[in-house]
């Protein structure tokens, strides 16, 4: 028979693994997401199963800013081979437009950004997007700054985080884009 202090440890701990349930969200891996799109539509990470994800959370204000360009580039570049780059806008740094529609104004008239990209949404904090709440807690990683990022393998996983120095076109970041395309 179990006695009073066991019952209550066993209660709390259910009750702490029921939080970190609904913290990481009912999804299993990244394809279980969904996002408003930055033009109010609905951008399905579903849709895009069985294709390697490169998640960007992105600012217009940025020093990082830059990187879209190589984004782009890369995106246009992988796309046929499975790679899809995905732009997550965020003023969480304070570094970003008050509205989708002046990002997607920005991202198109600057960069002529082609990849999907969703609506201004937190990518840390405890106002997080799930995605972000999913991803932290699968990695103990959030973004510190703009042009965080996070590398996704055809089966939905996590394979890697990189933060905004890690550049798009960098052996580092490329070998690993590179070899989840291959697996």
């Amino acid at each position: 028979m179990m006695n009073d202090l066991t019952r209550r440890v066993l209660m709390v701990t259910g009750a702490s693994l029921l939080a970190t349930a609904a913290v990481a969200g009912p999804a299993q891996n990244a394809f279980g997401f969904s996002f408003t799109s930055i033009e109010d539509g609905t951008l399905n990470f579903a849709d895009l199963k069985g294709r390697v994800l490169l998640v960007v959370n992105t600012a217009s204000f940025c020093g990082y800013t830059y990187q879209y360009e190589a984004l782009e580039k890369l995106h246009a570049t992988l796309e046929k081979s499975g790679l899809t780059v995905v732009g997550m806008p965020s003023q969480d740094f304070n570094q970003e437009s008050g509205s989708n529609e002046a990002v997607k104004a920005f991202c198109d008239a600057t960069f002529g950004v082609q990849f999907p990209m969703t609506g201004l949404l937190h990518v840390r904090g405890p106002q997080a997007d799930p995605f972000y709440k999913w991803v932290r807690a699968e990695k103990n990683w959030e973004p510190s700054w703009n042009f965080g990022k996070v590398l996704i393998g055809r089966d939905g996983r996590i394979l890697s985080v990189f933060g905004s120095g890690d550049e798009p076109t960098g052996s580092r970041l490329r070998g690993a884009v590179d070899a989840a395309l291959k697996a």
